[in-house]
C-alpha cells in the first residue's frame, strides 16, 4: 500500500522522494519479470529513491561488476515508464583489486560505463560509494562539476564518509552534496553518536540509511546469533506488539525517528515485505521506546 503526503527533499536539491528507499544489492540476474515486479512494487509503495551501485553483482548470488544496474537497465528498457517515476541513485569508486579510485578518469569512466548499464541519459544522484583517501578532493570535486555541468548527474551524494572527509569535499564543490550515506540501525548506531548525523543536520544534507536492518539480523522471524542484536531484536519485538505492528516496522521507524529525517534503504527482494515497509510510518516511537533500544544495542544503561 502506497501512503502519501511524507515526501522528502534531498539535501537542498529538487529531488523529492518516498520516506523509505529500496536498494539494489541483492538485484541480480537475468529474470527481467521478476525484477521488473519488484522495482514497480516498490514504486507503488512510494518507494521512489531507487539506490544501486557500480560494484553491486559481485555478492548475493551475482557474477559480474556491473550486474545490478545492468539488471535494472533491461527493467527500465523495457518499463520505461518507470524511469520518470523514480529517482535514480547510483554509486562509484569500488574498484575490485585497487580497491578504491576516484581520481577524475575512473570518476568519468564510471559514471558513462553506469550510464550504459542503466539504459539512461541521466543519473540523479551520484554517490562516491567510499572515501578514496589517495585523491585529493579538488581532483574529485572537479570531475563531479563537469559531469553536472555535462547534465549526466544531477545531484552529488556521499557513502560511508565522516563529517569531516564530507565537509574537505564540499570545501571544493560550489554546490552543496545532497545526501551522505551511513550505516545505521538500533544495532548499529554510531551514526547517530559520532557526528555524521550531526553534520546532515548542520548542512542540510538529508542521510540515507544502508543496513536498517543491519543485514537482515532485525527481520521478522530472524533468531540472531549474536548477544547484541539478540537484545536488540527482543526489544523491537517488544514494542511491536505495543504497537501493534512487526519488528521490521519498528526497526524502520527508529532510523526515521531521528531529526536528521534518515531514509532507511530496504535491500529485500520479496514484494510483500517491500509493500509491507510504509507499516514503519504508522509508529511513533517515544523517547523511551528510542532510548530503550539504544541500551538494547550497548548492552548497558545510558550515562
Amino acid at each position: 500500500m502506497k501512503i502519501t503526503g511524507n515526501s522528502r527533499r534531498l539535501g537542498q536539491s529538487a529531488l523529492e522522494v518516498g520516506p523509505i528507499a529500496y536498494g539494489l544489492w541483492r538485484f541480480v540476474g537475468n529474470d527481467v519479470k521478476a525484477a521488473r515486479t519488484r522495482i514497480e512494487t516498490a514504486l507503488d509503495a512510494g518507494m521512489t529513491l531507487i539506490d544501486v551501485a557500480a560494484v553491486y553483482g559481485l555478492d548475493w548470488g551475482g557474477n559480474a561488476f556491473g550486474e545490478s544496474e545492468t539488471l535494472l537497465g533491461k527493467v527500465l528498457a523495457d518499463a520505461p515508464e518507470f524511469r520518470r517515476k523514480m529517482v535514480l541513485a547510483t554509486k562509484f569508486g569500488i574498484i575490485p583489486g585497487v580497491p578504491y579510485d576516484s581520481g577524475a578518469a575512473a570518476v568519468t569512466r564510471s559514471c558513462e560505463e553506469s550510464l550504459t548499464r542503466l539504459q539512461t541519459d541521466t543519473i540523479d544522484l551520484f554517490q562516491v560509494h567510499r572515501p578514496d583517501v589517495l585523491t585529493h578532493p579538488s581532483e574529485l570535486a572537479e570531475a563531479l562539476t563537469r559531469l553536472k555541468a555535462q547534465g549526466k548527474i544531477r545531484e552529488v551524494g556521499v557513502s560511508n564518509y565522516n563529517a569531516r572527509q564530507t565537509l574537505l569535499l564540499q570545501q571544493f564543490l560550489s554546490f552543496p552534496l545532497a545526501t551522505l550515506q551511513p550505516e545505521f540501525s538500533a544495532l548499529n548506531l554510531e551514526a547517530a553518536f559520532d557526528g555524521v548525523l550531526d553534520f546532515a543536520i548542520s548542512r542540510h544534507m538529508t542521510p540515507l540509511a544502508w543496513s536498517p536492518l543491519a543485514g537482515g539480523k532485525l527481520a521478522d522471524g530472524v533468531s540472531p546469533a549474536e548477544p547484541a542484536a539478540r537484545r536488540v531484536a527482543s526489544k523491537l519485538d517488544d514494542l511491536a506488539r505495543q504497537h501493534g505492528t512487526t519488528r521490521v516496522a519498528v526497526a524502520l521507524a527508529f532510523v526515521m525517528r531521528h531529526p536528521a529525517g534518515a531514509i532507511p534503504i530496504m535491500g529485500t527482494q520479496s514484494t510483500a515485505r517491500i509493500a509491507a515497509a510504509n507499516d514503519a510510518l504508522r509508529v511513533n516511537l517515544s523517547r523511551a521506546d528510542w532510548y530503550a533500544l539504544v541500551v538494547a544495542a550497548r548492552g548497558e544503561p545510558l550515562p
